[in-house]
């Protein structure tokens, strides 16, 4: 009996240090700078499966099932299930925050958790999504906020990056999401790729609110938010795992 819960204890030893040692490499390979403000790449990550689920809950099925839907790997946004409705599933990052007017949004960048699941429609999937995808590869490389913005800028001085058109729109009914801390899933709600809007033209609502507002007003990546019922929150199969979690059996 001791012989036998010896070698069962060695066998799980020597599986944590296999898993530590991926996790160590995972980070090294991908490039994440050492010293930055950025905690581990593998914290950012999720299982397949779950940020599958995850992606997928940002629609009402009807557009979800129908859906390609991207995960993120450590070269980026790869393609694990290709739709047939124009739509795309992903869960973003902090890195999308990182051309927000607001400091203490772009400082998302750094707040690992955060888990922002979106469908773009098809104009969004054309127009905004090389966006978050070239956010994310700089990210992924160790850029802060500033730098992100500024790569971002000069492509699209390059014309590497498609203009935002409007309207183009993107759901994010999750209820699983988590948009940083203090905020959670928030509300579902649409959000509608409005260059140039200010909050101004939609009567001045506030922030945050229950009526449709303006973030990022007067710049390029304007967006108006459109909260919806809470009723329409759509709960993700598996949730927001990560890889060291065990599925929940409800």
């Amino acid at each position: 009996m001791a012989i036998t819960m010896t070698a069962t204890l060695m066998r799980r030893i020597s599986m944590r240090l296999i898993a530590c040692l991926v996790l160590a490499n995972f980070d090294a390979a991908a490039g994440w700078a050492q010293g930055s403000k950025y905690p581990p790449l593998s914290e950012y990550m999720m299982a397949p499966e779950a940020e599958i689920a995850l992606a997928k809950s940002a629609a009402p099925e009807k557009v979800s099932a129908r859906a390609t839907i991207k995960i993120l790997t450590p070269s980026g946004y790869k393609v694990t299930a290709q739709g047939d409705n124009g739509f795309v599933c992903l869960v973003m990052r902090g890195w999308a925050a990182a051309t927000s007017t607001a400091a203490s949004d772009r400082d998302l960048v750094y707040y690992a958790k955060l888990r922002a699941p979106i469908c773009f429609d098809p104009v969004a999937s054309r127009t905004v999504l090389p966006l978050q995808e070239l956010q994310t590869k700089l990210g992924m490389e160790g850029n802060g906020p500033d730098q992100i913005a500024k790569e971002v800028q000069a492509a699209y001085v390059k014309g590497e990056l498609p203009r935002m058109e409007a309207v183009a729109f993107g759901y994010m009914f999750s209820a699983d999401s988590d948009l940083g801390q203090g905020f959670g899933a928030w509300h579902p709600h649409m959000m509608v790729y409005t260059p140039h809007y200010e909050n101004s033209m939609l009567g001045g609502n506030e922030e945050g609110g229950a009526l449709p507002f303006v973030s990022d007003a007067g710049t390029p990546f304007a967006v108006t938010v459109i909260p919806v019922d809470d009723r329409l929150a759509v709960k993700g199969r598996l949730g927001t795992l990560l890889p060291t979690e065990k599925p929940r059996k409800d």
